[in-house]
């Protein structure tokens, strides 16, 4: 299993130092392991297997991470888009509003103040 490097948002190569450093003790284990096995030395054979699965279990967590990182990522610019389109549709709205008041001014003069007049209706009715 080979540890790959990432970009982050600066676009500057990140490198999980939990998956290079399991790789590498998995790596040790297996050799211990194998030099015990071969020189009939149940001991190394153990801690080679014992440094295998030390090495399993950094990479697992160092896989973990990355995951984790890659869905906050994933979120970030999934939001970062959403806010975008958001401001995007506010100014079109506002653009095509701003047009038809200004093609219509009297019916946008007598709307709003009959919009004004509901909202004090509104406000007084809730002080009672």
């Amino acid at each position: 299993m080979v540890a790959e490097a990432k970009l982050n948002c600066e676009g500057n190569a990140m490198v999980d130092t939990d998956r290079i450093t399991g790789v590498a003790k998995e790596l040790g284990g297996t050799v211990q392991r194998t030099v015990g096995d071969l020189a009939g030395s149940d001991r190394h054979a153990a801690e080679g297997r014992l440094r295998e699965a030390q090495g399993a279990a950094e990479t697992v967590y160092g896989q973990t991470r990355d995951s984790v990182r890659d869905a906050a990522d994933a979120a970030y610019d999934f939001a970062e888009d959403a806010y975008e389109r958001g401001g995007h549709s506010l100014r079109r709205g506002a653009r095509g509003l701003g047009h038809q008041v200004a093609g219509d001014p009297l019916t946008a003069l007598l709307i709003a103040g009959l919009v004004g007049f509901g909202l004090s209706l509104l406000v007084n009715a809730t002080r009672d």
